[in-house]
């Protein structure tokens, strides 16, 4: 889960907010009236003919209405940077929309140089009047360098956040040739470094914000030796290394230092204790080590400090905050710290927020004194509630409630829950479920210990109608049915109530949630078919029921916009649906270990987004805003991917199937082998025949393929060298005859990809091919006839040899039961592995 402040500039992935474009080109005539500008005119109707306008916004831009009453629209298409050439353009904004690309119109400028915009030269005219330009937004462009804003030398504000730059190493010095450029947004670039230089001559630099990118560098001398009066860095969410430098003597106005997420260690410098107008300072998340230095306690303009997920030692006491009047935000935590305030001390702040630990057996006395706090969190802490403590009814006040990664002891089914957002995760929480408010919108309990019937927390009175929009009560020991009360909670986008011992079929009254996007009841006892009114859940994205007891067909209503279907380790039967081929967004479908029957459907190269490229996909999340602040909790999901289970965060960028140990008969349908984008195919253990196409060497993206366990017969076609992602590999146990293609990407695998098939040869195999097609099984007749005798003997003893040990163990396990059931278990249990060793072994024997 990330949170964000709202009072300073961000991007983020999940926003999709739309600006309107806007432009400063009209000028004042003789006649005091405000006209447009002929030459921008002329740019701005080329910029309308080269967009994409399906709804019209664009009409009132014509040759003939001045242009200065001409609307601003949201638009896609591609942006031309000839726009850059309009003579009194001052304020460019084409943020958030769908652009494509970045096209040129070329114009004959003695006065300009080629620059290169993707593979594109463009020849540029100097724009002498443009202050601010805002492109962020547009996902899908990638830039190959920045040489074209040289044009702009009069930029202020530039925004390109969310535009792939990873191409472009000499930002840091194309920036710095702009002398009023005074802040600069690359947020989600893509960038990998920030460039070793030991100085960079920005003279007006403000505002640098690089966050969420891939800068895998130390933090760059140059940034430490600017000259001007920089007062906001974000370098939040990167692969920073190395220490903080001891002085900083050029930060003396710096106001917001975010160093978050990133991998830096070394102890935090004194230095960060004498800037006096710092307010915000977050190095959450990284390696430091050492004690907080506590001369941040002077950092009177201080709002927030934020020091969770280090390795910091030592003592923190009321000593560390003395002149922090100002404060808002206390976020300390770290396994190794020893909080110790006095009993009776007063703080000098009135929190807004505060997150701490370890701390415990009780709370701190000095937080009963904040009458002002919206959030409370505590970390690797113990504490011990009894029933009725004043703690529950103090937080009752409280918006946000986070207690997670604790030890808690104490009942919590007598306790009424009243924050807005309430994460209890990982506590080690016993007993039954606690009740919950109508102000309640976020409820997390995942990952305890909690036990009982969900009848408590779902099906009491209320005297409002509930709010509840996330519920997680996930890997508990919950028992019972699902009830039938979930017509009180209507709100809901998110229920998670898998890895439980719940049981039953799923109620009608869960038809009734209208605006539910993921349900998960995985990994539970429930039964029954999928009920006929869950297709009144329209907007489900996400039907993860894996490992329970479901029956009866894969029903044929699923919602088109589906993202993840994971009915995986259930009863069902009955054919696969072609209707599954209308669900255009998936990018999850596991129907493995069922007893699915027929054929794959045909039209299964309909669901496009296995098969078109999409740079940038919106990620399912929920945003909640608490105070101010804005809180992101993302979808996980658990994929069966190459052998092995795995929780994903950005599952959304995976694309699998997964029909693996059903009982699906025909071949393989040409149409799955143009799923071009696919990650992952697993068709293992099923009744599939005929050859593997040609075709499959168009899936590029492929990592892993599984078709073992089926009845395939043929060659293993060349193109599947092209399969140069290919990292895990099974075709065992099938029908395929020949060569195994040569190259290192297919004899790369182990011969265990490859057993089974008796008519397969080469390496990996020890079973080498002939020149001439037939396999090189046994010696040629011409070898010497005293060696072919030697050979004749040696074969009849190991068979003479092997008879005699053979019945002499079957006589033993015969007369001694205990023996003959240990004997066949083991052989049961290795029968594969034994398979593998005696192929290995007569091919060896045979060369």
């Amino acid at each position: 889960m990330d949170s964000f402040p709202s009072n300073f500039k961000q991007a983020s992935i999940l926003a999709w907010s739309i600006c309107a474009i806007m432009f400063t080109t009209c000028i004042h005539g003789s006649d005091s009236k405000i006209h447009c500008n002929e030459k921008d005119k002329q740019i701005l109707l080329n910029f309308k003919n080269g967009a994409i306008d399906p709804s019209g916004l664009l009409s009132t831009w014509s040759s003939q209405q001045d242009c200065c009453h001409w609307y601003g629209v949201c638009l896609s298409g591609d942006i031309p940077i000839s726009l850059l050439q309009m003579e009194f353009l001052e304020h460019l904004d084409l943020s958030n929309h769908d652009f494509l690309a970045m096209t040129y119109n070329s114009m004959n400028s003695p006065s300009c140089h080629n620059l290169s915009l993707g593979n594109l030269p463009y020849q540029c005219e100097n724009s002498s009047s443009l202050h601010y330009l805002d492109l962020s937004g547009n996902l899908n462009i990638l830039i190959h360098n920045l040489e074209w804003l040289s044009s702009a030398s009069s930029l202020k504000y530039i925004d390109l956040s969310g535009i792939d730059l990873r191409t472009e190493t000499n930002w840091v010095q194309l920036m710095a040739m702009l002398p009023s450029l005074s802040e600069l947004y690359l947020v989600d670039c893509h960038l990998d470094n920030m460039s070793p230089l030991h100085f960079a001559n920005f003279t007006a630099l403000e505002v640098l914000h690089l966050s969420v990118n891939a800068i895998h560098s130390e933090v760059p001398n140059w940034l430490f030796n600017l000259t001007c009066d920089i007062s906001y860095i974000y370098l939040d969410n990167n692969l920073l290394r190395g220490e903080l430098p001891k002085a900083m003597p050029n930060f003396q106005v710096l106001k917001y230092l975010v160093l978050s997420n990133n991998d830096l260690n070394g102890p935090i410098p004194d230095c960060l204790g004498k800037l006096e107008h710092l307010t915000y300072l977050d190095f959450s998340s990284n390696l430091f080590s050492g004690p907080l230095p506590i001369n941040l306690g002077n950092l009177s303009s201080l709002v927030a400090l934020k020091a969770t997920s280090n390795y910091f030692t030592g003592v923190v006491s009321e000593k560390h905050f003395t002149n922090l009047s100002n404060l808002k935000f206390l976020f300390v935590e770290s396994p190794d710290i020893i909080f110790d305030f006095d009993l009776h001390w007063i703080p000098p702040f009135q929190l807004d927020g505060v997150f701490l630990g370890p701390v415990g057996p009780k709370t701190p006395q000095w937080l009963y004194t904040q009458t002002s706090l919206k959030s409370l969190g505590f970390a690797n802490s113990k504490f011990s509630f009894e029933t009725g403590d004043k703690f529950w009814s103090f937080v009752s006040k409280i918006e946000l409630l986070q207690l997670v990664g604790n030890s808690i002891d104490g009942d919590l089914s007598n306790v009424l829950l009243n924050s807005s957002f309430i994460q209890l995760s990982s506590n080690n929480l016993k007993g039954g479920l606690p009740r919950l408010s109508s102000s309640v919108r976020v409820f997390m309990v995942d990952n305890n210990s909690l036990s009982g019937s969900m009848v408590p927390l779902l099906c009491h009175d209320m005297d409002r109608r509930s709010n509840l929009e996330y519920l997680d009560m996930s890997n508990n020991k919950l028992s019972g049915g699902l009830t039938d009360c979930w017509t009180n909670w209507k709100s809901l986008l998110h229920i998670n109530l898998g890895n439980n011992d719940l049981s039953g079929k799923i109620p009608p009254s869960m038809g009734l949630l209208e605006n539910l996007t993921s349900l998960h009841l995985h990994e539970n006892n429930f039964s029954g078919g999928i009920p006929l009114s869950l297709q009144n859940c329209h907007s489900l994205l996400i039907l993860n029921v894996r490992e329970n007891h479901f029956s009866g067909s894969i029903p044929n209503w699923l919602p088109h916009k589906a993202r993840a279907l994971q009915l995986r380790s259930n009863q069902f039967t009955g054919t696969i649906p072609p209707q599954i081929c209308q669900m255009h967004s998936l990018t999850i479908l596991d129907f493995a270990d069922n007893r699915i029957s027929g054929h794959i459907p045909s039209c299964i190269n309909n669901i496009t987004a296995m098969v078109v490229h999409v740079r940038s996909v919106i990620a399912i999340g929920y945003i909640f805003y608490i105070d101010g602040t804005r809180y992101i909790i993302r979808e996980n999901l658990m994929l069966l991917m190459k052998g092995k289970g795995l929780e994903y965060e950005d599952w959304n960028l995976i694309h699998i199937i997964d029909l693996s140990s059903n009982d699906l008969l025909g071949t393989m349908p040409a149409q799955m082998f143009s799923l071009t984008e696919l990650h992952s195919l697993n068709l293992s253990h099923n009744q599939l025949v005929g050859k593997i196409p040609k075709e499959i060497g168009n899936m590029r993206e492929l990592e892993s393929l599984d078709l073992s366990r089926n009845q395939l017969s043929g060659e293993i076609p060349e193109s599947m060298s092209n399969l140069s992602f290919l990292s895990y590999l099974n075709l065992s146990f099938n029908n395929l005859t020949g060569k195994i293609p040569s190259g290192t990407q297919l004899q790369g695998f182990g011969a265990l990809s490859y057993i089974g098939n008796l008519d397969l040869c080469g390496p990996p195999l020890t079973k080498s091919c002939s020149h001439d097609g037939i396999f090189g099984g046994t010696k040629p007749l011409e070898d010497d006839d005293d060696d072919s005798q030697f050979w004749s003997s040696f074969y009849m003893g190991m068979g003479v040899g092997f008879a005699t040990c053979f019945w002499g163990v079957c006589a033993v396990i015969f007369f001694n039961r205990k023996w003959r059931h240990a004997y066949f278990r083991f052989l049961y249990d290795l029968r594969d592995q034994l398979y593998v060793m005696v192929v290995t072994k007569m091919n060896k024997l045979f060369k």
